[in-house]
């Protein structure tokens, strides 16, 4: 692989997104948010009240999409859909539960697997998903399988929720988690496990900073950055 690429998978909660963008932002490389792609697939279709089983329909879009990723402050990217931004509305609970099924199609990852390849250009990539190590770059040097327990990421969720004020119960968020998780898992696509050669972190009870820098550490040791 020419371009240096680290992936960062794992479950929903982890804190894949904010690793992804520390590391992004130390390193000064392009960011992949695989998971976007997704969940503005998911929000297309729901807009245009998309038949959510018509598995050929949703990669349509999937394939159409006028998508824009933008820095924006205090470590956030800004989602563009044709001009439009989306930044928030992808956030939902309701999205990301229909971003789920969709990623389980077979005919949805395969109308954004190029695209997602496409994005890896110098100087480096950090790709954050769920197949980034084992089906987007396999040959990646550095992969990170980063997960929490499920009580552990429900917590972080309904704390974020909360802040945007959002009413949703701790109860509730547990039980949507645990069926993602399930379905991740499970799915015939792609499902949600760590690449063979994959450093595993455990973020449970670890704050971001000490992950952070268990993997700058890890990529300098392989020679990605000095």
């Amino acid at each position: 692989m020419s371009v240096p690429v680290i992936t960062v998978d794992g479950p929903g909660g982890a804190g894949k997104g904010t690793l992804s963008y520390s590391l992004a932002s130390q390193l000064d490389w392009h960011m992949l948010d695989s998971g976007a792609l997704y969940r503005v697939t998911a929000l297309a279709a729901l807009t245009s009240s998309t038949d959510m089983r018509d598995e050929s329909a949703l990669a349509s879009i999937a394939r159409g999409l006028k998508l824009n990723f933008v820095p924006a402050a205090e470590g956030l990217t800004q989602v563009l859909l044709d001009g439009e931004d989306i930044s928030l509305a992808i956030r939902t609970e309701s999205c990301s539960a229909a971003a789920s099924k969709v990623a389980a199609m077979a005919e949805v990852r395969a109308a954004l697997l190029e695209r997602q390849r496409q994005m890896a250009i110098a100087p480096g990539l950090v790709a954050d998903g769920r197949d980034m190590g084992t089906v987007v770059f396999p040959d990646a040097p550095l992969k990170i399988f980063l997960t929490a327990s499920a009580e552990a990421r429900a917590k972080r969720r309904h704390l974020q929720l909360m802040e945007k004020g959002e009413s949703v119960t701790l109860a509730r968020l547990l039980e949507t988690i645990e069926e993602r998780d399930a379905r991740d898992r499970n799915r015939l696509e792609s499902p949600l496990v760590p690449a063979d050669d994959a450093l595993v972190i455990d973020s449970t009870g670890i704050s971001a900073s000490a992950v952070l820098d268990t993997v700058l550490w890890e990529a300098r040791n392989r020679q990605l950055i000095r």
